[in-house]
């Protein structure tokens, strides 16, 4: 199997894991989110969407600026910027509509109150004002506008790699430190000081971790055994930190407490997360390259096709987790409607990847006796550019 090929379904499948990950983590309640990766360090899905983000932007937009040029390069990113931001708006609008409709319709509680939309109705001059700069990010719709951001990084790295390579490599962490050392961020709400949950001037760090790998800017280490023992050994020594009875059990550990904070915090990026991720993407894909032909199991289709249409798969599942947890508040929380919750959301989320790609292979375009072919399966590459960059 070639190499690019590999790497590009690795790709797909990582980013459509994450998208079922984050599905979980969402459904209000869902006794399924105790088995998430979070339970065994402290980092997550997000973690994952960010960094195989940073290296499918490398491939969608990395090339765009080295054969284009900056113009050209910024053109694209603005543009895929502005499609975001759409979606942004409108993921709000349905997701806030629903709250309203379950509020009405289900009388099982106040759904507005629940994802803390009070304000917003309350105030809604001022919250669409907000909203549409940006200056108004909720809870739940806080990781399209930090990617929106790490996308117009891009073309400040660029440019700083055509001046000089090791300034493209630089300014991340330096960025990254800055912010930590003088608390940047941005405002997420008009009527308090609550900051962006997910910093983008510190989770930056591994979007562009992602990129240069992607774009061979930096070389992964070897699979070799001392490379794979410390990896390990960082994902043992890490368990704990999300371990919370340790921390509130014991004193002497329990003392510890504002480091172990800093080291784990989820919206300035804690250096435990960035550390625990690459642990384990470096023995998952450790174990991927030693047995190649796992991710081209049927089994483990639904999740590359899922991978390949990030974006409106992760659109579909804001609105399907929510929808899941007015679900459960229906039925009750038993074993069996968690099952009934969570795979009707799977099913959901694969149709939703299956669909786009239909119309995206634009079948309406090919002669009439090819129509059967619409569904093949694009070259690997241009699947992984697609999913972040496609139109």
């Amino acid at each position: 199997m070639a190499p690019t090929s590999l790497r590009d379904v690795r790709l797909d499948f990582f980013r459509g894991l994450a998208m079922f990950i984050i599905f979980v983590a969402h459904v209000p309640g869902n006794s399924w989110a105790q088995f998430l990766p979070r339970a065994i360090g402290p980092s997550d899905a997000a973690e994952w969407f960010v960094f195989c983000s940073g290296f499918a932007s490398a491939l969608a937009f990395g090339k765009v600026f080295e054969q284009q040029g900056l113009w050209l390069g910024t053109s694209r990113i603005l543009h895929r910027v502005w499609q975001l931001y759409w979606c942004q708006i409108a993921v709000f609008l349905i997701v806030a509509g629903s709250c309203v409709a379950g509020t009405r319709w289900l009388a099982t509680q106040d759904y507005v109150v629940k994802l803390n939309l009070t304000r917003f109705f309350a105030e809604t001059e001022q919250g669409i004002l907000h909203l549409l700069t940006l200056t108004y990010v909720p809870n739940l719709f806080d990781i399209l506008p930090m990617y929106m951001v790490l996308l117009l990084f891009v073309p400040v790295v660029m440019t700083l790699r055509a001046i000089r390579p090791w300034l493209a490599l630089a300014f991340p962490p330096a960025l990254y430190l800055t912010a930590r050392a003088f608390d940047w961020n941005l405002p997420a709400e008009w009527w308090s000081d609550r900051p962006w949950f997910f910093n983008p001037f510190t989770w930056q760090l591994l979007f562009f971790t992602g990129f240069a790998l992607g774009r061979g800017w930096i070389r992964r280490p070897p699979f070799t055994a001392p490379w794979l023992a410390l990896a390990a050994a960082v994902m043992l020594v890490l368990l704990p930190l999300n371990f919370d009875p340790i921390w509130q059990n014991v004193d002497w550990i329990g003392r510890l407490s504002d480091a172990h904070l800093w080291m784990i915090e989820k919206t300035d990026f804690g250096p435990a997360r960035y550390a625990h991720l690459l642990a384990m993407a470096f023995i998952g894909l450790a174990f991927v390259d030693r047995f190649p032909d796992v991710l081209r199991w049927r089994s483990f289709e639904p999740v590359v096709k899922v991978g390949q249409q990030t974006l409106p798969v992760f659109l579909s599942t804001l609105v399907l987790s929510w929808s899941a947890g007015m679900f459960l508040d229906v039925v009750g929380r038993t074993a069996l409607h968690f099952a009934l919750a969570n795979l009707a959301g799977f099913a959901l989320m694969i149709a939703v990847a299956n669909i786009t790609g239909f119309y995206k292979s634009q079948p309406w375009r090919r002669p009439r006796h090819k129509l059967a072919d619409a569904s093949a399966e694009a070259p690997p590459v241009a699947r992984a550019a697609a999913a972040v960059g496609g139109d």
